[in-house]
């Protein structure tokens, strides 16, 4: 398998973590309490850092290519480059509002609520998309120099929550993610 996909699939695994940390602190919101919103908006800030400056833009690299070799499959695709804008578009509102609550902004509960859970499901119904659609086209696809291609152009930037350094302003957010792995781990 191209190592590509592996990240862009690792990529996912690990935003599949974040939604689950994020619909915990949801739950906590919904229920009328007070969810850790340093968690929360860390979570946005890294889904919309990351995949706003590496993982789309590889995406789109990928999908340029398989434009190339199989243009029948990259159609099948549909608009993954306005998804993505999209995606970005939503989670700047999001991140926003979390911003105006943490302000002390007056904001109907349900209005938070409802775009969170449209943030959700937008991010999961997205990645499920390219892991039954796209990621697959793409590796039936492409072949070794295209791969190499967009790994060169791409390079291999340190991920700041999941790599090797995790930076501080996400070091609270990946004890969350660890205890929650656990929790999982342990049910």
């Amino acid at each position: 398998m191209p190592a590509v996909i592996d990240s862009l699939r690792q990529d996912h695994a690990n935003m599949v973590r974040l939604l689950a940390v994020l619909d915990r602190q949801i739950a906590i919101f919904d229920a009328g309490g007070s969810p850790d919103y340093e968690i929360v908006c860390r979570v946005v800030e890294y889904l919309s850092d990351w995949s706003d400056r590496w993982h789309h833009p590889k995406e789109d690299l990928v999908l340029d290519k398989l434009r190339l070799r199989d243009a029948k499959a990259a159609e099948a695709v549909g608009r993954l480059e306005a998804d993505h804008e999209a995606l970005a578009a939503l989670t700047q509102r999001f991140l926003e509002t979390l911003r105006a609550v943490l302000l002390e902004e007056e904001l109907p509960r349900d209005q938070v609520s409802h775009l969170a859970h449209a943030f959700l499901q937008s991010q999961r119904r997205h990645m499920a998309g390219e892991e039954a659609v796209f990621l697959p086209a793409a590796e039936r696809a492409l072949e070794a120099e295209d791969w190499a291609d967009i790994a060169m152009r791409t390079g291999d930037p340190q991920d700041p929550l999941f790599g090797r350094a995790v930076e501080k302003r996400f070091e609270a957010l990946r004890r969350e993610i660890l205890a929650l792995d656990a929790e999982d781990a342990a049910s």
